[in-house]
């Protein structure tokens, strides 16, 4: 194969979003978890606004019973537009959740089978090109933005990547960890992947961390691939067997990762952007001061 078949550009993103949020509950009884506000921004509007920077045109949602609203947030309101017209008020704050007719794709994961599953539910809309794929829940924070940082490498190395950060050893265990290769700068070979190791078994402390770019043929090795740990269809199962098949390297992401999955996370990163805001920062600093003094 020439070396541009792993080379071709990344249009595509698939956004995981069938999860019943159970760690949230009574919170996500009615609202997808991936409409809970960071501020005042839906989590799945952190994940496509750094899609978007990256420059992603189509956004592929594999979503569940109950999760319609997602798509709402994506959809034009009408009533809502036309009130604040009517009362002079800028359209300005809806401008992000504007997406151009056509570019965003739902399909439906059934069965909660895991993350593998959910990929591979979207493979008659990937087709066959390269994809990035979005963990929503992983709130990455920085600019440029993460998968900006991959799609630069990308275009570099081409092939498959991840997006990694390194964290400290006794942790490695909660994730999916490389066996890296070679490094030069943020970039890391990937000569292996294991998911969640024993801390003495890790064969590094850089830990994937919910931002993807894999080549289309991870769909056919999806397709027949059996239940891994937990009893689900592993991600990492399918992409370990491309590594030595084609290209594969790790990014290491130049920015914060705040894990919105948990409670303790997603209050971190509500704290931690509202503290980073020109419009609240000073007054939040404040606030906090006088709460912990």
């Amino acid at each position: 194969m020439s070396e541009n078949t792993f080379r071709k550009p990344v249009r595509k993103a698939v956004f995981p979003v069938a999860g019943l949020g159970t760690r949230f509950l009574p919170a996500t009884k009615a609202i997808p978890k991936e409409l809970l506000p960071v501020v005042d921004r839906p989590l799945i509007q952190y994940a496509v606004d750094e899609a978007r920077e990256a420059g992603i045109e189509e956004f592929v949602f594999v979503t569940g019973r109950g999760k319609t609203a997602i798509v709402e947030h994506f959809d034009t309101a009408y009533e809502l537009e036309a009130t604040m017209t009517g009362r002079g008020k800028s359209l300005d704050p809806l401008e992000p959740t504007r997406i151009q007719p056509g570019n965003l794709v739902t399909v439906r994961q059934q069965v909660p089978l895991g993350l593998g599953h959910a990929v591979w539910c979207a493979r008659a809309v990937v087709g066959n090109e390269p994809f990035a794929i979005f963990l929503p829940d992983e709130l990455m924070y920085g600019s440029p933005g993460c998968m900006k940082q991959m799609v630069e490498a990308y275009e570099e190395v081409g092939g498959n990547l991840v997006s990694v950060l390194e964290v400290p050893m006794e942790e490695v265990s909660s994730y999916g960890v490389i066996a890296p290769g070679e490094s030069r700068g943020a970039l890391t070979e990937v000569k292996g992947l294991v998911e969640k190791p024993k801390v003495a078994e890790a064969p590094s402390n850089k830990i994937v961390s919910g931002r993807y770019i894999l080549q289309p043929e991870v769909m056919g090795l999806l397709e027949t691939q059996g239940k891994g740990a937990g009893g689900e269809i592993q991600l990492t199962d399918s992409m370990a067997k491309l590594i030595g098949q084609q290209p594969f390297h790790a990014v290491t992401f130049a920015g914060r990762r705040f894990d919105c999955g948990s409670k303790l996370g997603f209050v971190e990163a509500t704290l931690a952007i509202a503290l980073d805001r020109p419009d609240l920062g000073d007054e939040v600093r404040a606030m906090a001061k006088a709460m912990l003094g």
